[in-house]
């Protein structure tokens, strides 16, 4: 780790920000019950319209309602289904039939690090329109808003030092001048590879890293990190 303090943070969603299991365990099972009469009755809906032109687009000569289950049930990750379920879970947010997952400690920590102009962006498995969806329902205020980016392996696969390679040129700092946190060792491996500052998170109190320092929570990789602690 360099002496100075690192310029952007790049931080994974599951196991890191909100619960590793949230999106199988919660979303995925929410959206396989509800997506289809979610769209019946939302066919008004401008954004279900467009959404739905797509999947026709896709699949032209079969009803949509039969796309989208054949999707859903192989779990198939085309766009349209994509925005689909963003648009079932952000529904769900707003009035409170799902809980945004994000642990408390994270929005404090954020606000604090883009409060000394720390640069902040996502990387995760799970689509880009999801990993905004989550931030923006945070308990305690949107935190979409503080991000530069958010990517997932479109960019490249977690494990692949070049995809954080990638990322910092998106984002437009050097590598080491990029601190990386995530619960998974392999992703951070590659990001250490690729040049940037690495910290594991442990929510499950599991083994640490040997590899990496490691901390419970975005609290303690500030302090390892060197980045602003909350006030």
């Amino acid at each position: 780790m360099g002496a100075l303090p690192a310029a952007a943070v790049l931080i994974d969603l599951e196991g890191t920000a909100i619960p590793g299991d949230f999106v199988t365990g919660v979303l995925r099972p929410f959206a396989a019950g509800r997506l289809l009469p979610f769209v019946a009755a939302s066919t008004q809906d401008e954004a279900v319209q467009v959404a739905l032109a797509e999947v026709v687009k896709a699949v032209p000569g079969q009803r949509p309602e039969e796309t989208l289950a054949h999707w859903l049930a192989r779990e198939l990750p085309a766009p349209p289904l994509q925005m689909l379920k963003a648009l079932l879970w952000r529904a769900a947010l707003v009035d409170g039939t799902l809980d945004d997952p994000i642990f408390p400690d994270v929005g404090p920590m954020l606000r604090r690090w883009t409060g000394a102009g720390v640069r902040l962006a996502a990387y995760s498995a799970d689509f880009a329109i999801l990993q905004r969806l989550i931030f923006a329902h945070a308990p305690g205020g949107d935190l979409s808003g503080m991000f530069k980016g958010f990517f997932d392996t479109r960019v490249g696969m977690k494990g692949e030092p070049e995809s954080f390679a990638r990322l910092a040129i998106a984002m437009a700092v050097p590598t080491f001048e990029v601190a990386y946190v995530s619960a998974i060792e392999d992703d951070l491996d590659a990001a250490a590879v690729a040049g940037m500052r690495t910290c594991q998170i442990r929510r499950d109190g599991g083994a640490a890293s040997e590899r990496h320092a490691a901390a419970t929570d975005f609290r303690e990789a500030a302090a390892i990190l060197g980045l602003p602690s909350a006030a």
